[in-house]
């Protein structure tokens, strides 16, 4: 496995923990999720343990790239925050689990090794957030049905409710910021709505109202 974390002192606590345990090979680490998926490409490791808010590239598009490797490891976030936003944007990014940095040796140590089994473990605090996420997938399903949205139109409109720029979503889908501003252009236009406000908060109607 490999163990991302920006802050040396956790990231190489962590190490010295894990690899203390007899079924977990830590094969290497990283400070940014840029090392890390080039750590990834290099290494296969079949679980990958995650932060989320590091300098460059953050957890949250990390994970989004190691999903699409093979073969992919299966990331386990491990993070300070609990909030909506960092919850609903790291499993909508394909992450495997979730836990925080809050939780004990014990725990860990158990999450890691079901994540390797294929499972996928979340932290108790955490469960509402899944279900309004869910809840806000749902309804970017149906407002992709009702105006017809693409995937990559329904991929964007999906970070314009996490408020990201047009660069940082450009990132996020490796593409160009010529390209993201062609698709925001062809929303507005689908949603009939003028502003990147306007389409967040038809999105957030869609949800709480089930229309």
């Amino acid at each position: 496995m490999i163990v991302v974390d920006d802050q040396a002192a956790v990231r190489d606590g962590l190490v010295t923990i894990l690899d203390h345990e007899p079924h977990i090979d830590v094969v290497g680490s990283a400070a940014d999720g840029a090392t890390a998926v080039d750590l990834a490409r290099r290494l296969a490791p079949a679980v990958v343990l995650m932060d989320l808010r590091m300098p460059g590239v953050d957890g949250v598009t990390a994970t989004r790239t190691l999903t699409t490797l093979d073969p992919a490891p299966a990331v386990l976030v491990l993070t300070t925050y609990a909030d909506d936003e960092s919850i609903v944007g790291a499993l909508q990014a394909g992450a495997a689990g979730y836990l925080t940095k809050s939780a004990g040796r014990a725990q860990i140590v158990s999450a890691i090794t079901a994540t390797a089994d294929g499972h996928r473990t979340f932290a108790p605090e955490i469960a509402s957030a899944m279900v309004r996420g869910l809840t806000h997938r749902t309804a970017l399903e149906r407002l992709a049905a009702a105006h017809a949205l693409t995937v990559q139109e329904t991929r964007v409109l999906q970070l314009l409710t996490e408020r990201r720029t047009n660069r940082a979503i450009a990132e996020a889908l490796y593409v160009s910021i010529a390209t993201v501003k062609t698709h925001v252009n062809n929303l507005f236009g689908k949603l009939h709505v003028t502003s990147r406000a306007e389409a967040a908060s038809l999105v957030e109607r869609v949800r709480d109202q089930g229309l």
